[in-house]
């Protein structure tokens, strides 16, 4: 089982932006690959730490992660999140910062604790599709197969070491400022911070020595997605010069409307109409449901507005504790006209006692039904 983010950082659920901050520091610090040569355990620690502090570093993936737990990134995640696709290289690129100088600079790693400038590997860029998807799909999950036209290394390609930033993808620039003379790290403008300039360019493609190629990207779904959840398939976005590595595609989620059920969270709503015969003598009705449909029996006396509910028959929630409900709302029809004689039978019973309305203390108003339904 999948260790809690906050117990691999050692903080609370309320710590601060600045604490997990400090936290995740002082654990990488520990675990750094530098200071722990062929310590595995010790790599896989720095790993679990650089994931913890992806999600709850970031405002919007901590709020998912506190909500569903791990759920929420499984395939991808809801929002992305996780270090599947990713290497050592890949963290520190994303958080060199983080160490300061500890660390050469916090780019790559090896080469000694507390070495020079480090080059960090250059990400390719990440590509965005849509996926629509029916309430079945989101019930059960779904394998769905999209065409993407992404950027790819031409066959036959090579590439040189940068010149301009000897392979660094980085140089130095030392400005005059009224504190002195400050030096500080950019992008190399010649490489694009990729280190590699392209030596043997394959006809067909572009300065980068890439070539745009359609491709056939198998994508797992999981149960009880949202409409605009965002999932992450890592490594199948462009491609990156030289010994970069791939960007991702980012998959949004659209939910196609069912023709019947209303989804509302996990629960689904269905409007039912009787006449009010049934109503008054009581019946049986058949309704769709995302598993075939299914027979309900409606006592005879029922009331419109009364909310029969089919437990577990609604969607999964992303942290699969269980199935939501399909809530029934009965709704009797009242005919719009009446012959002579059906209106003359309303008139004889129209005073009769079992005709005028008389809520017992045990009808709930609409307001409790409503209540109740969200209980």
């Amino acid at each position: 089982m999948k260790q809690d983010y906050y117990e691999i950082l050692g903080v609370g659920k309320n710590a601060t932006a600045n604490e997990i901050k400090k936290a995740y520091r002082k654990k990488a610090v520990q675990n750094h690959p530098d200071k722990n040569p062929g310590d595995k355990a010790a790599e896989e620690r720095f790993k679990e730490a650089a994931e913890a502090y992806e999600i709850l570093s970031s405002a919007d993936k901590k709020s998912k992660y506190d909500q569903f737990g791990h759920a929420a990134f499984e395939n991808g995640g809801a929002g992305g999140g996780g270090f599947g696709g990713m290497n050592m290289d890949d963290i520190f690129s994303q958080f060199g910062d983080i160490f300061g100088g500890h660390f050469g600079g916090g780019g790559g790693f090896g080469g000694g604790f507390g070495g020079g400038s480090r080059q960090a590997r250059v990400k390719g860029s990440n590509l965005r599709i849509r996926v629509k998807l029916e309430l079945k799909d989101i019930l059960n999950g779904v394998s769905k197969k999209v065409k993407v036209r992404r950027q790819v290394k031409a066959e036959g390609v090579t590439y040189n070491t940068c010149t301009a930033c000897n392979g660094q993808g980085s140089v130095m620039r030392v400005t005059n400022t009224i504190l002195g003379r400050m030096q500080t790290a950019t992008t190399c403008p010649t490489c694009k911070g990729s280190g590699k300039m392209v030596d043997h360019r394959p006809k067909g493609a572009d300065a980068n020595g890439l070539i745009t190629k359609e491709e056939t990207v198998e994508i797992e779904i999981p149960p009880g997605v949202t409409d605009g959840v965002q999932l992450k398939v890592a490594g199948k976005g462009n491609d990156a010069p030289g010994d970069g590595i791939p960007g991702d595609i980012l998959v949004v989620v659209q939910e196609i409307q069912h023709e019947r059920l209303k989804r509302e969270g996990t629960n689904l709503h269905y409007d039912l109409y009787i006449s009010f015969a049934e109503a008054a003598l009581g019946t049986s009705e058949e309704i769709d449901t995302l598993t075939g449909k299914v027979r309900i029996k409606i006592e005879d006396g029922t009331q419109s507005g009364k909310i029969l509910r089919l437990r577990g028959k609604g969607l999964p929630s992303l942290d699969r504790y269980g199935n939501g409900d399909i809530l029934v709302h009965l709704n009797v029809w009242t005919p719009k006209k009446l012959s002579k004689d059906q209106k003359a039978f309303f008139e004889s019973v129209k005073n009769h006692e079992n005709f005028i309305p008389n809520p017992s203390i045990s009808e709930k108003s609409f307001f409790e039904k409503v209540k109740d339904m969200f209980s």
